[in-house]
């Protein structure tokens, strides 16, 4: 069994972004900025925010945090998206999900310029996604793609099954494994809780990514030796033997299924990182492309 090792190949991803801005401040370039705007005090989305915005300092980019306190109205949230999509200096910028329940998700991601969607949520990037048109990939299913291709995992002609159907991961997944490329061209499988006999079709995949929402639902007994694992979920559980009162778990009981995978990712230290290092390559594509049209 091999680890895929998410830290290590994202700090890879990091470094090569680091020559190539090291190479743009050379050139007399633009350096490439990233915008990022919470809105309220959730502790995980602070820790994201706070992650991207130390990637940034890492690797040479500029970076702008726009902090707004949870009692903020949608108006003025569409507002500092307006702000953002008309300041030149921004190549890209998201917006912190989840939002306050008062503020409406949809009508915020279509606000956003697509062209500085980074994210890759809008409408016109999930559109021109599904199309295999040029355009901004969701960083997490960006972030495995890359995981699989770095480590030469085969998925041409290969079974994969999706588990999970959200618009973040499963379903830009399932479209993207399906397409000609190299970490795709596979026969792919959409499950979801919904799913009748799931176990019917978890045993006969040779991949299987696991972004349903519930810890340690896939067991080693929905499994066949041999199987790729990537593991999206991550919840925090009760652990009276861990100093912090609980340990992280993915969607995938790892050490029952561990021991029949070929490949796995843990949690944390699996998906997590990439999703940062695929934000900031996008920033990177964005900020190419303003330069190209400026």
């Amino acid at each position: 069994m091999i680890l895929l090792d998410g830290r290590k190949t994202s700090n890879d991803i990091k470094d090569e972004i680091a020559v190539e801005v090291a190479k743009i401040k050379a050139n007399g370039g633009r350096t490439p900025h990233l915008a990022a705007v919470l809105v309220g005090t959730d502790g995980a989305s602070m820790t994201y925010v706070g992650a991207k915005v130390k990637a940034c300092n890492q690797i040479g980019f500029d970076s702008t945090l726009i902090d707004l306190p949870k009692e903020t109205t949608e108006e003025v949230l569409l507002s500092e998206i307006d702000k953002l999509n008309n300041n030149d200096s921004i190549d890209g910028f998201i917006v912190q999900l989840p939002l306050p329940k008062h503020i409406d998700e949809q009508k915020i991601l279509k606000a956003i310029n697509p062209d500085k969607d980074v994210d890759g949520f809008h409408p016109t990037n999930v559109g021109r996604m599904a199309l295999d048109l040029p355009c901004f990939l969701p960083a997490t299913p960006y972030g495995i793609l890359e995981l699989l291709e770095r480590y030469n995992i085969e998925t041409t002609g290969k079974n994969v099954v999706v588990m999970g159907r959200s618009h973040i991961v499963g379903r830009p997944m399932s479209i993207l494994m399906s397409q000609k490329r190299k970490a795709g061209d596979a026969t792919v499988t959409l499950v979801h809780s919904r799913t009748k006999d799931l176990k019917s079709f978890t045993q006969k995949a040779d991949i299987i990514i696991v972004a349903i929402g519930i810890s340690e639902f896939l067991k080693g007994d929905m499994v066949k030796d041999g199987v790729v694992i990537v593991d999206v979920g991550i919840t925090r559980l009760p652990d009276s033997t861990k100093k912090s009162g609980f340990r992280l778990a993915g969607d995938v009981e790892f050490e029952s299924v561990s021991k029949k995978a070929s490949y796995i990712t843990p949690v944390p230290g699996g998906v997590g990182p990439m999703t940062i290092a695929m934000l900031l390559k996008n920033t990177l594509l964005a900020g190419e492309r303003h330069s190209e049209k400026s």
